[in-house]
């Protein structure tokens, strides 16, 4: 595993269009996905250390966020050849053994997270009502093991866009495992 870090936000960068199959069988597009007050776009995986490490504050996070008008979406990009775990069926047992209240989505041609400039796992993509980007940080100060009592950084970064459509100007880049390309 290859630890890379997502780099800083580009503010009001707008959204890309995408249509990806989720693990429910659906097609999820970008407006069928974002909430009343922005959209959380998250790259994700079944194998990674560090989002294993963070997987149960993204599930309370994105809960609580969806409260605030913030929908959230969890995006499979790495190649599944390469690491079996991540493969679509195994998509759907995490996400329905962890009962994921988002949509957990599946990149099979690479190239959503291309046009994101998606790096690693996990990497945030927090956006605001009218789709520009707002936030490109971290989840918190964990790494490959979770860190207790860590400032809750996506989650109070999405709550003050949901409030006044505006990120924080400091932002600390997410880390984690590369994406596992073609």
């Amino acid at each position: 595993m290859v630890r890379t870090e997502s780099p800083i936000c580009d503010f009001n960068l707008p959204a890309i269009e995408f249509e990806l199959k989720g693990v429910d069988g659906k097609l999820y597009d970008l407006n069928s996905l974002k909430g009343s007050n922005g959209l959380l776009v998250m790259f994700i995986c079944n194998h990674c250390p560090y989002v294993k490490s963070i997987i149960d504050q993204i599930i309370l996070d994105t809960k609580e966020l969806s409260e605030l008008g913030i929908n959230s979406v969890g995006i499979m990009s790495n190649d599944p050849n390469e690491y079996e775990e991540d493969s679509f069926e195994n998509m759907k047992k995490i996400s329905s053994d962890l009962n994921f209240p988002f949509p957990y989505l599946i990149d099979e041609t690479q190239e959503v997270a291309k046009a994101f400039g998606a790096v690693c796992t996990p990497d945030f993509f927090g956006y605001n009502k009218n789709l520009g980007l707002q936030y490109r940080g971290r989840l918190n100060e964990s790494r490959k093991e979770s860190v207790d009592g860590a400032k809750r950084e996506l989650f109070e970064a999405m709550k003050e866009i949901a409030i006044s459509g505006n990120g924080p100007s400091h932002q600390t880049p997410s880390m984690g495992c590369s994406i596992k390309w073609f």
